[in-house]
């Protein structure tokens, strides 16, 4: 009987019980929404490499070494020499390196020289590898891969021929259009940087540069050099280069290595120490996304309670009424707290059901704007106990207007007030 008349009574208010039900919808949803936001940029930092022990760069600060080598954000200090990247490479303890060569852009996504090494070892999210969608990496001059966002975003195919530009701003006035590329490949998305990453060789690299030596074009613009060879070309430089030893026992001996490296200032950094030590700086943010997720459920609750409580001086007379036909007091109570519950499940399905359809509209979002991944995965165990968790604290907010009834059934009786 109490449900029976808690549902019409919420139905005689139609438009007050569907705003209090988006509220909590709205609630419920962007709670579950700033959860995943933050475990998804955790998981987008600390995932973005795997199976790597060293990133090996001029002489700075770790954070600053990871982020411009990993995340191509910011720029390096320096550049090594290739003769010191070499003598590294033949370490007994090294089993593979991956060169990393910045410093130009293509309609603001950051090119990254490299080699093969990169598509054969680099690793993310455990043991995923970096695969082509179609083509295939090439270590030619002027071949070109484009990450899955770079493709997607400019619409290129295999084939299309583009101009780079030199430095790393989005609307770069030098253009190296001497030097067209072609598009040899296209990656499969990777929820990481990579996606937002123009590959070239590092015969590329060096073959755009030519004339650059002191920073700026000291020859016409206008000369080809489409025709020039590997042979012709040779890498002095490079930003910086990941590597994994041989034996994880050796890590430590050649870190130190590294650090007293005689021919130049290096620095050798473990990307999961300086991942965490990375994470630990951005406490502020994570505080941030806890404080948002704690008012967002105030609200919800709120909006409970208030719609509850503010009609409570417009039925005093549909209270008295169920009193004189033999609702008793705790039976009021009880349609009062069924009331609760109802907008509680109504909001907790609805706010369920939202997170989705938000999360399909804003992760493609994020992911083209951050480069992080925010997985549209089946309902885990803990938000089933996070949707049953709110609609339980829901109902219980219902107690505050409950009790004010309860007191009114008692005192007020039939009265024309």
């Amino acid at each position: 009987m109490i449900s029976f008349l808690s549902l019409k009574s919420l139905a005689s208010r139609k438009f007050i019980s569907f705003l209090c039900v988006l509220s909590i919808s709205l609630s419920l949803s962007l709670f579950l929404i700033v959860e995943k936001l933050r475990d998804g940029v955790q998981d987008g930092f600390t995932n973005t490499i795997s199976q790597a022990d060293l990133i090996v760069g001029a002489r700075s600060g770790p954070t600053q070494l990871l982020l411009y080598t990993v995340f191509h954000m910011g720029s390096p200090t320096n550049n090594i020499t290739y003769s010191s990247y070499e003598k590294i490479k033949n370490h007994p303890t090294v089993a593979w390196t991956i060169p990393i060569s910045l410093g130009d852009s293509y309609q603001g996504f950051r090119v990254v020289g490299t080699n093969k090494s990169f598509i054969e070892h680099y690793r993310f999210y455990g043991d995923k590898k970096v695969e082509l969608a179609e083509g295939e990496w090439k270590d030619s001059v002027f071949g070109v891969v484009l990450g899955a966002t770079v493709a997607q975003n400019l619409q290129h195919s295999i084939g299309d021929e583009l101009i780079l530009s030199h430095g790393i701003q989005q609307d770069s006035i030098l253009d190296h259009d001497n030097a067209i590329f072609s598009v040899a490949g296209i990656l499969k998305p990777t929820g990481t940087p990579v996606d937002k990453s123009v590959f070239i060789s590092l015969y590329g690299m060096e073959a755009i540069h030519i004339g650059w030596e002191n920073g700026a074009p000291s020859y016409d613009l206008e000369e080809d050099i489409s025709d020039v060879t590997k042979e012709q070309l040779k890498t002095e430089q490079l930003t910086s280069f990941i590597l994994r030893t041989k034996n994880r026992i050796a890590l430590l001996g050649l870190q130190r290595y590294i650090m007293d490296f005689k021919a130049e200032a290096l620095s050798g950094i473990i990307p999961a120490m300086t991942l965490t030590e990375l994470w630990g700086m951005l406490d502020q943010l994570e505080n941030a996304f806890i404080g948002i997720s704690f008012f967002v459920i105030i609200i919800g609750f709120l909006s409970i309670l208030i719609a509850l409580y503010m009609s409570l001086n417009e039925r005093k007379q549909e209270m008295a009424i169920l009193r004189s036909v033999g609702v008793s007091a705790k039976q009021i109570v009880g349609l009062l707290l069924s009331e609760a519950f109802f907008l509680s499940f109504m909001g907790g399905i609805f706010g369920f059901i939202l997170q989705y359809i938000l999360l399909g509209v804003i992760g493609p979002f994020v992911e083209e704007r951050f480069g992080l991944s925010i997985p549209i995965s089946n309902p885990t165990s803990l938000e089933l106990m996070v949707v049953g968790g709110f609609i339980l604290l829901g109902t219980l907010s219902g107690l505050i207007p409950a009790i004010k009834a309860y007191r009114n059934s008692l005192h007020n009786g039939l009265s024309s007030n």
